[in-house]
């Protein structure tokens, strides 16, 4: 197994209609080492979600480079993409409907993306993802009769039936409540522990900040990354701990290729710059960004 799963470089995708283009990645750089347990945060529109498809080969980049587990989606055929989506990579939506038949039962839900694996073995597979996802006694219920909580477990099941290199879960506890989500997030964080890599797209603040590795997506590009302090990888199921406002990572700008760096806005608003210029700096080993200085008039030079 390769240590890198994900590997983009320079990912561009454009959105093209008649009257007008959207550039919904601009030169996106990314690597997700195998065995990771990663989030993806950013405003709506910033590209987190467009990237998530063209990994699970529902999308084609633009321009770029993009591998996963050493598999270039740039030069796949028809019959390549679909083994990948079928053998590579597992998706979690937060509609879990693209992911349910709702007149099948659990049990049959998890067999079928199974079709043409496992043969023999399809029904004890099924079971075993059944009970990581706590719900050995609802594998004969239908869907219309679970909750929304276990609706995305038989989901995250699904999505682990044929034993993807790569989990995809994009918003995956968008729709339940917060111990549900806790829940959701503890599934997660135990597959992980067993060597699978995932990749979560998120808006849930408590969740983003259990997560080791919260890469932030802005405007297309890769603006920062947050880091799980060490004094708290070990407390992530203490109840005690408010989420939501401690403040549990360490936050690090990330500079592209070119050496560029994106500046949070609300960091710009506080220089409260004239226009697009701003002074750069080094002192004492640290880049130092300030507002250029008022140019002195031709009467003070004279003095």
């Amino acid at each position: 197994m390769p240590e890198t799963m994900v590997q983009a470089e320079g990912l561009v995708k454009i959105y093209k209609s008649k009257q007008t283009e959207v550039l919904a990645l601009q030169g996106l750089d990314l690597t997700v080492e195998t065995g990771e347990l990663t989030a993806l945060i950013g405003n709506s529109g910033s590209g987190k979600s467009t990237f998530l498809n063209m990994i699970g080969g529902l999308d084609r980049p633009s321009a770029g480079a993009l591998k996963v587990d050493g598999k270039n989606l740039f030069t796949m055929s028809t019959r390549e993409l679909t083994r990948y989506k079928r053998d590579t990579v597992g998706f979690v939506w937060q509609n879990n409907g693209r992911n349910l038949v709702p007149y099948l039962s659990a049990l049959e839900n998890i067999m079928l993306p199974m079709q043409f694996s496992h043969g023999g073995k399809r029904k004890a597979r099924a079971l075993e993802l059944l009970e990581m996802v706590g719900l050995p006694d609802k594998r004969h219920s239908r869907m219309n009769t679970l909750s929304g909580g276990e609706q995305q477990r038989v989901a995250i099941a699904i999505a682990l039936a044929n034993s993807p290199k790569l989990l995809l879960a994009d918003e995956p506890t968008g729709s339940v409540d917060a111990k549900t989500a806790d829940y959701i997030f503890d599934i997660f964080r135990e597959l992980n522990s067993r060597g699978q890599t995932i990749l979560i797209v998120t808006h849930d603040v408590a969740l983003s900040k259990k997560v080791k590795r919260v890469v932030a997506i802005r405007d297309g590009k890769i603006s920062s990354e947050r880091i799980l302090r060490e004094k708290y990888a070990d407390r992530l199921k203490e109840s005690n701990i408010d989420w939501r406002k401690e403040d549990t990572q360490d936050e690090y700008a990330i500079l592209d290729r070119a050496g560029r760096v994106q500046i949070p806005r609300e960091m710009l608003d506080e220089l409260k710059l004239a226009d697009a210029r701003v002074r750069v700096q080094v002192q004492n080993g640290k880049v130092v960004l300030s507002a250029p200085e008022e140019e002195k008039n031709e009467s003070e030079k004279d003095l």
